[in-house]
């Protein structure tokens, strides 16, 4: 067993992966994989309670999914990487946990709130989705995890699972279960090439880790800049225009970066001449991902393997947190 901290972080598979989950997320995972137990949930069953129309789609998002993770770096021989709905206990983990809050509590969840705006769920909120915290305090519990994570929107998902913990160590009078800590990545969130604060497939405002050379460059053309910038000499803002976000979040040169915002903020420098470097710096960036995704690509038995070795290991430890809950609240009949 290793020595190490445990981590958990995972996606809902519902798609490619994009620029903006790199920043968010996954370039977090390729560090931290060298610190930390990690392991990475493709959280097929959270994704079903807004896709449940559409299982197909979410079953074959998970090649797609493990493809973005191989090839930006993370490791399977350090990361586990595994199903959520190919694990009993988190489902199990989860009905208990939903005995330790209330409807009241899961309905006034800020997160949960703002995502049932978002989806336009209206009045005809899936059960399922209502419920998901207790899951997501489920699959964090299961796996220890020290750390877990999160952007600033997530936050009160963490609180409600370090509620739940506190609560069924306090009611069960042990200490089996571990109060995570929170992890926040201190880059800002990445735009969406229409200036849209949210970076989204539904949205269509994605550059995806996959995105050929001609996708990548059609969509830094299109790009939202300054709208008030019609001339290059006229001064323009840099503070929202989502071209500079993305030179601050991957240009290796950020002299050159800051040179360039201090022109166009003093006008003389084009939007056009702006894009063309981001483009060469998106360009270079990209290209040895999307190589490295083409040849992973070219065995996807072996792809499929690795989420499945990563499956049986996640499986195994979750079972064991599971006996442990059963044992401390006196259920395991044995």
């Amino acid at each position: 067993m290793s020595h190490r901290k445990n981590i958990l972080t995972g996606d809902r598979p519902t798609g490619r992966l994009h620029l903006g989950h790199y920043v968010g997320s996954l370039a977090a995972r390729v560090k931290l994989q060298d610190q930390y137990r990690q392991f990475v949930m493709l959280a097929d069953l959270q994704a079903l309670t807004d896709h449940a129309h559409e299982p197909q789609k979410i079953r074959e998002s998970i090649r797609e999914v493990m493809l973005d993770y191989l090839a930006v770096g993370i490791d399977p021989k350090k990361t586990t990487i595994f199903i959520q709905s190919l694990v009993p206990a988190l489902p199990e983990l989860t009905m208990y946990f939903l005995n330790l809050i209330t409807w009241n509590r899961l309905k006034h969840n800020p997160t949960v709130k703002l995502e049932i705006q978002q989806k336009g769920f209206g009045e005809e909120v899936p059960a399922g989705f209502m419920v998901y915290p207790a899951s997501q305090a489920a699959d964090i519990a299961a796996f220890k995890a020290h750390v877990v994570p999160v952007g600033d929107d997530q936050l009160p998902m963490i609180e409600l699972c370090c509620e739940i913990v506190r609560k069924f160590n306090r009611l069960y009078k042990t200490d089996v279960l571990i109060e995570p800590e929170i992890y926040t990545s201190q880059v800002a969130r990445l735009p969406g090439i229409d200036g849209k604060a949210k970076m989204s497939k539904s949205l269509n405002n994605a550059i995806y880790l996959s995105d050929t050379a001609d996708e990548v460059m059609k969509k830094v053309k299109s790009m939202y800049t300054d709208p008030n910038h019609l001339r290059v000499e006229d001064p323009g803002k840099v503070e929202g225009n989502p071209v500079f976000t993305y030179l601050d979040a991957f240009a290796p040169d950020k002299a050159k970066v800051e040179e360039m915002k201090a022109h166009y903020q003093r006008g003389g420098l084009g939007d056009s001449v702006v894009k063309k470097y981001l483009l060469e710096v998106l360009q270079a960036f990209l290209e040895p991902i999307r190589a490295r995704r083409t040849e992973f690509a070219k065995d996807s038995k072996h792809v499929m393997d690795v989420v499945m070795q990563g499956t049986h290991v996640a499986r195994e430890f979750a079972h064991g947190t599971l006996l442990e809950v059963r044992k401390a609240m006196g259920i395991d009949y044995v």
